[in-house]
């Protein structure tokens, strides 16, 4: 082997500018899992059990405490799930398949909708049954229109699984990706701006609960038909963290000082931005560990990813309070540390369960996790 060229099996040379790209590939690959597994863990941050009510976390605001959770739910939490939307669109734009509708719908109802009813099934199962067996303190069912809200999340956010409106918006996306990978740049960009706009103006429900998931997913097929990605990855780690440092802290700023920018356009768009600078640093992030010694780890944790996702806040509803009662809650001592490694207990406990599903139930196990766990 040289520093050019190596010898194939066959004996002919490759050619090195394929040996390049053919590396940058596999190297793009493991960064797209590994967003997904670093994105997902982050956003059991924005849904971390405090043990507290809306009132009780208001009187809170602004200490110490509340201001880290703060900081991790926007950090490592909603500043990541915007990756998630532009790896969709990413892939999307890559992929074949697309074209054909019908196909491209079936699956796409396999591996996004049809597990999102059934977790939110789930959800309503257990954490509602606990409420009614054990008095857990969470929504019941109260009408038939209720449970059909839960369920598929028709007009409005659920009440138990919060995070189940960016599968349901990204089924939509989905649904009409087919005519998005055919329009040209200028109908794209047009498409991103009102979307964007949306997002700004809070305008979106009931066609799409977040209108961001749909501004990142558009970025996302933009981001591929002009190799934006490797662009990005290429750049040094200073321009890359500068503008979501800034723009964070400026969030931060604004956080502690409501006066200063008060809720409305300001704020929203402020908002979006952190959220684009996010999307651009923790897609750098990623694309570094998918060249450090973290990567086979994670690598390993990614088939669980989709199932952590949409089990998450199930186990946090549960077993919230029971460890709760060791560390107590939002405003206790022992409080940093337990919200601190909740991403990774709730991690250990769907591997597990994963693990144990795909044993006992293996057609199960890939339903309930998208096709990701057919062969944990």
């Amino acid at each position: 082997m040289s520093g050019l060229a190596f010898e194939t099996s066959a004996g002919n040379r490759e050619n090195p500018v394929s040996r390049v790209l053919t590396t940058d590939a596999a190297r793009r690959s493991d960064a797209i899992s590994i967003a997904r597994v670093i994105c997902i863990l982050g956003v059991v941050y924005v849904h971390a059990w405090t043990g507290l009510n809306g009132h009780d976390l208001e009187s809170l605001r602004g200490t110490a405490q509340d201001s880290l959770r703060w900081g991790l739910m926007e950090v490592f939490g909603r500043s990541a799930v915007p990756l998630l939307g532009l790896i969709s669109g990413w892939l999307v734009e890559g992929s074949s398949r697309t074209h054909d509708w019908l196909r491209h719908v079936g699956r796409k109802v396999r591996t996004i909708l049809l597990p999102m009813i059934l977790w939110n099934a789930l959800a309503i199962l257990f954490v509602s049954g606990a409420a009614w067996a054990l008095g857990l303190s969470a929504p019941v069912p109260s009408s038939t229109g209720w449970m059909f809200q839960e369920l598929f999340i028709v007009s409005r956010n659920p009440d138990i699984n919060v995070q189940m409106p960016f599968l349901r918006d990204l089924f939509l996306c989905m649904l009409a990706a087919p005519l998005f990978v055919r329009l040209p740049g200028w109908a794209l960009g047009a498409v991103a701006a009102m979307a964007a706009l949306c997002q700004i103006m809070g305008w979106g429900p009931p066609v799409l609960m977040r209108a961001s998931i749909l501004f990142f997913f558009i970025m996302g097929i933009v981001a591929r038909r002009e190799g934006l990605a490797d662009r990005v990855a290429a750049l040094p780690w200073t321009a890359a963290a500068a503008p979501f440092a800034l723009l964070m802290s400026a969030q931060l700023y604004m956080s502690l000082h409501p006066g200063v920018l008060p809720p409305g356009i300001g704020a929203a768009t402020l908002d979006m931005a952190v959220r684009v600078a996010a999307a651009l640093f923790f897609w750098r992030f990623a694309w570094s560990l998918a060249a450090s010694a973290a990567r086979g780890m994670l690598l390993r944790i990614e088939p669980f990813a989709f199932f952590l996702f949409c089990s998450h806040l199930i186990l946090i509803w549960l077993g919230g309070p029971v460890l709760g009662v060791v560390f107590g809650k939002l405003g206790s001592p022992f409080y940093p540390a337990y919200l601190l490694v909740q991403p990774l207990l709730v991690l250990v406990a769907v591997i597990l369960l994963g693990s144990l599903l795909s044993r006992a139930a293996p057609g199960l196990a890939k339903l309930l996790s998208g096709g990701r766990l057919m062969a944990a």
